[in-house]
């Protein structure tokens, strides 16, 4: 059976075709500055790669162009858009609405649109790829898969911010929690490593976006981004967690406006305020080179997440593994070592020369003898999202 998943950006478009339950990988590409005359395609199978520079106005553009590419008798992978069974949508804000997989209808594009409002970014992007692809993938299943669906088991003591109880109620104001789909598939993936049904296991998404998961038997029970995907770690270019005072302070005293406040703590934070730097490796080359913003940034960054360690360690009440994941948690080895070191009290122990090594695969750093695991395990949404989808369609 061959599942199609996207992933649709407000100017981009993620995908990747799988063949299942094999899950094997048929294709996979992206499209990049939609709206724009030099938007990019990049299209890769076992036998080709395709790139090219063009002008795609819409999303729909993009994915006839992507239909016109799989089915092309040349370099495409598949004979007809009846070939494609499923097509899998990643969507980032389901609320309180969507624990699972879910097909698509009618009201579930009316929840996706109303749930807009919270995010704003990026439901409506996904709105548009569901409704493109309904259109040119006819006879296939539509299925969606929520970022804040795997944080659904959150208890509600857990979730609820400690302001009048009406904001909850009235106005759906609480942690929802995001990269869902990425802490699943990679707290799967360590509790089969492990081998234990009871499990505690802490999952570390590093990214331009990152956020921390405790995931106790396999549940998500506490997670650091919040209400939107602005709370808890410091990112690329997101604060983090900060006193909502300096938000008072910054208007009242600064007279900075709402809309600014909002783009300077979203955009202009994080490491690249801290730095000027928004890449990574940039920061590191800069301080192993003496720079002294940047070896603080990099002080900044890992002790917040030891920070959650200990929290959620508390929480678990015990440990099993850590899982570093995404793109700054499964390459940068120097992130990985500076956040495990004097965590020796946990019983988290690095084997460095391990922790050097790059791996494609799920990979323990720690040291033998070491009592909670360290696994660096390579996140995969579109096969998360595929598997959920193919559990839908056999229920």
């Amino acid at each position: 059976m061959q599942v199609l998943i996207l992933n649709s950006g407000s100017s981009s478009i993620k995908f990747q075709l799988f063949s299942m339950p094999e899950a094997s990988i048929l294709c996979s590409g992206l499209i990049e500055r939609i709206g724009y005359k030099d938007a990019f395609f990049k299209f890769k199978s076992q036998k080709d790669t395709i790139e090219f520079q063009s002008e795609i106005l819409n999303h729909k553009v993009g994915l006839n162009l992507l239909a016109k590419q799989l089915f092309d008798k040349n370099t495409g992978v598949l004979d007809s858009p009846d070939d494609i069974a499923v097509v899998g949508h990643r969507v980032v804000h389901g609320g309180k609405y969507f624990s699972k997989a879910t097909e698509i209808t009618k009201e579930v594009k009316e929840r996706i649109r109303d749930l807009s409002k919270l995010a704003p970014l990026h439901n409506p992007a996904h709105l548009e790829g569901i409704e493109v692809a309904e259109d040119v993938f006819k006879s296939a299943k539509q299925v969606i898969v929520c970022d804040t669906a795997f944080h659904q088991s959150i208890p509600e003591y857990a979730y609820k911010y400690a302001i009048p109880n009406e904001f909850l109620d009235t106005y759906d104001i609480r942690v929802y929690g995001f990269h869902g789909i990425s802490h699943k598939y990679v707290s799967q993936e360590a509790i089969k490593f492990l081998g234990k049904k009871d499990s505690k296991i802490i999952t570390i998404h590093l990214g331009n976006g990152c956020s921390m998961t405790a995931v106790k038997d396999g549940k998500s029970i506490d997670h650091s981004m919040g209400f939107t995907p602005l709370d808890g770690l410091i990112m690329g270019t997101r604060s983090g967690n900060i006193d909502p005072a300096v938000i008072f302070y910054l208007a009242d005293k600064l007279n900075y406006k709402v809309n600014d406040i909002n783009t300077l703590l979203l955009k202009k934070s994080g490491m690249l305020g801290l730095t000027g730097f928004s890449d990574l490796r940039d920061i590191i080359d800069a301080a192993e080179k003496g720079n002294k913003e940047c070896e603080l940034a990099l002080l900044m960054n890992t002790y917040r997440i030891k920070k959650y360690i200990g929290s959620y360690a508390a929480v678990l009440n015990g440990l099993d593994a850590i899982v570093f994941t995404a793109g700054i948690g499964e390459n940068a080895a120097l992130i990985r070592q500076m956040v495990c070191e004097d965590m020796d009290f946990l019983g988290i122990q690095m084997d460095s020369e391990k922790n050097k090594i790059r791996s494609s695969t799920l990979q323990a750093v720690q040291k033998d003898n070491a009592k909670v695991g360290i696994l660096v395990i390579p996140t995969n949404e579109e096969l998360e999202i595929a598997k959920q989808a193919m559990a839908l369609l056999e229920n």
